[in-house]
């Protein structure tokens, strides 16, 4: 076997040597109880940086350390890496009652759960233990573990500095945060994959906020089960991600089976996998999704931590969400990089770039550690994401229409002139149809043709009818859609006039 150096010089990249030693001065110079916060994004390699930390603190202390984790499966994985590090450890899991043989070990993976109800039953006390590492640390369920360790150092580590919990801010319980290598660097140095970004204009006003400061599940559902959202991500999918190997994520079960259907009845090879399918399935559908190229997997939030297949080529967010953390997770599962994989694609059915920025931007981690409140309050919300966005018809349907010299139609614009010339604000919605009808006569042979393009500019209407309606600030959901359907009623009989006069 290799001793631990030979490995660890094999593993670790500069920027994660840069990083243990700026950790190392501050645990050297800080008492315990200085509790910090290490940041570093999903595939920058958190597990290899606090393995090599465990590995160097029991060399150079002579002190135990515990590794807290919140799932089963980073548990296992965390241990095989500690091993990999030459760190023997010992998991402790639901078959662990007592600690009989913990003199053997020099370092302890548990799950939070069980460790806490271990050591509230008084069965388990772990002696001389100097550090505790705290993984996916945004997690609150770490909180009720810190008085067990008072005299230890605790370094929590995470891809997103910002508690899950609003009322509850990491930096009540951090001194202080080291910041890791941005996305952007990493992607630079060939780390991690680049993402092309791709979003979908979709209405969001119905979906519900719940009690934990994102949408709920039953929002999610009624929204993104609907016959029309569906379709929607059907033409994203063939659009963009035709033959790719594609992870989709959903908020909610019943709407990830909905999409599980209706690929398969569009002829693509897809799985649905939910927390509700057995280890042994979870663990066949994964080995189907890493063997198979073209393999669509849809999923609930389950993937999103201790999942890794580098393989991934497209990620959709089927869903909208307001945790910036979730956003980072999901896009994560796409990222990592392999030689003939520099790049990968991500497809927004929520306005989540919108809401968040991209990707690969330039985050001020420090500043939203430190003042959270001033980071939430300043989320975009739905309404304000959908007034800034702008329709531009796709290359494809762009091309459906090239004898057109102009599709363009400022609805804003429209509106601003005619409210200035004092007329009938309908008048605006009138000239838009004649737009639309007269773009259609001009790319079909006949009034059937000319019917499919209509039927085709389906995005288009909405985002006029939506323009129109925050113009004349009427813009509930009944009066949208009315005025959708009478707006597509109107432009068929439109075309039909039109064609009449031609002959």
């Amino acid at each position: 076997m290799k001793s631990s150096k030979d490995t660890t010089e094999k593993t670790l990249y500069d920027y994660q040597e840069e990083d243990l030693n700026t950790i190392f001065k501050y645990l050297d110079n800080n008492p315990a109880g200085s509790n910090l916060l290490y940041q570093l994004p999903t595939g920058g390699g958190k597990t290899v940086v606090f393995s090599e930390i465990a590995r160097r603190y029991i060399e150079k202390t002579n002190k135990k350390v515990v590794v807290l984790t919140h799932r089963v499966e980073l548990s296992a994985q965390t241990s095989k890496m500690l091993h990999g590090f030459g760190v023997n450890n010992k998991i402790i899991n639901s078959d662990v009652k007592e600690l009989i043989d913990q003199d053997e070990f020099m370092c302890f993976v548990a799950m939070v759960e069980t460790l806490n109800n271990r050591l509230q039953e008084e069965k388990v006390e772990i002696n001389n233990i100097g550090l505790v590492i705290i993984d996916e640390a945004h997690y609150n369920s770490f909180r009720k573990l810190f008085k067990y360790f008072e005299e230890a150092a605790i370094i929590g580590v995470t891809a997103t500095p910002l508690s899950s919990n609003i009322k509850l801010p990491m930096k009540d319980n951090y001194k202080k945060l080291i910041v890791g290598e941005s996305i952007g660097s990493l992607i630079e140095k060939k780390f991690l994959a680049k993402a092309n970004m791709y979003n979908y204009d979709v209405s969001l006003q119905s979906l519900k906020l719940g009690i934990n400061g994102d949408y709920t599940v039953k929002s999610s559902d009624e929204l993104y089960g609907n016959h029309s959202m569906l379709g929607k991500l059907l033409t994203a999918y063939s659009e963009i991600a035709l033959g790719t190997k594609t992870l989709i994520f959903n908020n909610g079960i019943n709407t990830s089976r909905y999409v599980y259907e209706t690929f398969k009845k569009a002829g693509y090879n897809i799985q649905h996998l939910d927390n509700k399918n057995t280890a042994a399935e979870r663990k066949e559908i994964l080995k189907w999704f890493s063997e198979t190229p073209d393999a669509i997997l849809t999923s609930v939030s389950i993937l999103t931590t201790g999942f890794d297949e580098p393989s991934v080529e497209t990620i959709i967010l089927n869903r909208a969400t307001r945790s910036l953390t979730l956003y980072f997770q999901m896009i994560g599962r796409g990222s990592r990089y392999l030689p003939h994989k520099e790049e990968f694609t991500v497809v927004d059915m929520g306005n989540n770039i919108a809401r968040f920025g991209m990707w690969d931007a330039a985050v001020d981690w420090q500043e939203i550690f430190h003042f959270p409140d001033f980071y939430l309050e300043n989320i975009k919300n739905d309404e304000e994401i959908e007034r800034e966005f702008v329709y531009e018809m796709p290359q494809e349907l762009r091309n459906e229409f090239a004898k057109s010299k102009n599709i363009e139609f400022d609805i804003k614009a429209e509106y601003k002139k005619s409210f200035a010339n004092g007329e009938k604000s309908k008048l605006v919605l009138e000239r838009s149809i004649e737009q639309h009808a007269q773009i259609c006569l001009e790319n079909a042979e006949d009034v059937f043709d000319a019917r499919i393009l209509a039927k085709k500019l389906k995005e288009e209407i909405s985002y006029r009818v939506r323009q129109y309606s925050y113009c004349i600030m009427n813009n509930t959901k009944n009066y949208k859609e009315w005025l959708e359907e009478d707006y597509e009623r109107k432009l068929r009989s439109k075309i039909s006039k039109k064609f009449a006069a031609r002959m």
